[in-house]
């Protein structure tokens, strides 16, 4: 069953990590199959908090969504993720 990620961020706390970030995380993509749905659009806040960005990415299932988010590639980015911004992120999956 189809698998979401989604990235929920709620401040940049250090530019240059995201930076780093940004190219390490890139680069993770390759070998996976990930469909980016929404990456950093314009967006509201319906109910709850507002966020500064969202991403949405699309994987064939929750296996598929674990093996990019646990790669080496990726674990690589993530520090300088939660080195530059805070962040929720959640996988959940999708219906039929």
């Amino acid at each position: 069953m189809t698998a979401y990620v989604v990235f929920i961020r709620e401040r940049i706390t250090d530019q240059a990590e995201m930076d780093q970030y940004n190219v390490k995380a890139g680069a993770s993509i390759p070998g996976h199959d990930l469909t980016p749905l929404a990456f950093y659009g314009a967006h509201e806040a319906w109910e709850g908090a507002a966020s500064d960005g969202l991403v949405i990415l699309k994987f064939p299932d929750m296996a598929a969504a674990r093996g990019w988010y646990d790669s080496p590639a990726y674990q690589e980015a993530k520090v300088h993720r939660l080195a530059g911004a805070d962040y929720r992120v959640l996988v959940t999956e999708g219906v039929g």
